[in-house]
This record gives structure tokens, sequence and C-alpha cells, in this order.
């Protein structure tokens, strides 16, 4: 199983970081293939453009079994260069499960961006899964070395990605039956 953690922000002091490098280090120690895929690294300048840089990346999500995003909100919503990621794909999405990580600085960790994204994630023909994250008041959360601050916060990442597992398991014969 192959499973990239998207970081869905690309600001500058962003605290989604912590959180994403938390999740992708979870994934990693449950013996799945992972890497973080940061949207900083793919800036689009427009819906539709497919810089080199994102021919690469396509060729990663069509070898995806599933994926994760983690997100901070923004005034109650997801950041564009994540949505613009998002609509750069297609047929690579198709039939995955998805799970969801949001961050924030009160305690609702992401819960109105994680709504949003389950319906985009719907219309991408993805399969968005009922277990999240949500890693709230983000900045007592984590200390200055990255180190997560609620032991219980891995338990959450190990539910979400069971069944993640769960549904990327079930649905890769099935994906490769329909080719």
């Amino acid at each position: 199983m192959y499973i990239p953690i998207i970081l869905g922000t690309a600001r500058e002091g962003r605290r989604a970081e912590k959180a994403a490098k938390f999740v992708l280090q979870e994934v990693a120690n449950a013996g799945i293939e992972t890497e973080l895929i940061d949207v900083r690294d793919f800036p689009i300048s427009a819906t539709g453009e497919q810089a080199p840089a994102l021919q690469e990346l396509g060729e990663k999500f069509k070898r995806a079994d599933g994926y994760i995003i983690v997100t901070p909100e923004y005034n109650h919503g997801y950041p564009g260069e994540l949505k613009q990621l998002l609509d750069s794909f297609y047929n690579e999405y198709a039939r995955k499960p998805i799970g969801f990580c949001g961050v924030s600085g009160g305690i609702l960790g992401g819960a109105r961006a994680i709504e949003q994204l389950r319906l985009v994630a719907i219309e991408l023909h993805m399969v968005p899964i009922r277990e999240a994250v949500y890693f709230g008041n983000i900045n007592n959360l984590f200390d200055e070395q990255g180190n997560i601050q609620d032991p219980s916060c891995a338990k959450r990442v190990q539910t979400l990605l069971g069944e993640l597992l769960w549904y990327a398991k079930a649905l890769k014969p099935a994906r490769e039956e329909g080719r």
C-alpha cells in the first residue's frame, strides 16, 4: 500500500506542517509506504495548468492506494492552493479512499474545512472515509521541536488509518479488474 500525505497549505508560518509530519510518521510507523506531498512544492498559477512537476505528481497519485489530506481551516474553509492542486487531477483519484485531518487554532480542529473537502472528494470520485482527525488548539498541541503534547492523537490517526486501509484493500482489486 502507498498512502501519500498531502499538506494543504503553503502559508508562511503554517502550523499544519507539524500535524502533517506527525501523521506522516504514524503512517510510516504502521509499515505503510508514504511520503509528504506539500502544496508549497507545486505552485499553480491557473486552474488546469500542467507544469512538469504536476506530471510527476500525477504519476504518484495514479500509484496511490489512498490519500490523507492534512489541512488548516482558514475563514471556515480550506486553502485555495489545495483546491487548485486537487482540481489538477481527476482520473488519478477515482475509486480511492481519502481521509482528512483538520487543523485550527480553535477547538473544532478544522471541522468546517473537512466537511467542504468531503464534498469535493465525492465529486472527484474518491471515497471519503468517516473517521477524521481534528488537531484543535494547534498553537498548544506541539512543542517547539514538533513533538505532540496529546498522546491520544496517535490513537485517532491509527483509527483513521485502519479504516482507510480497509477501503484501500477492498477497492484496489475492483479498480484493477475494471481497467
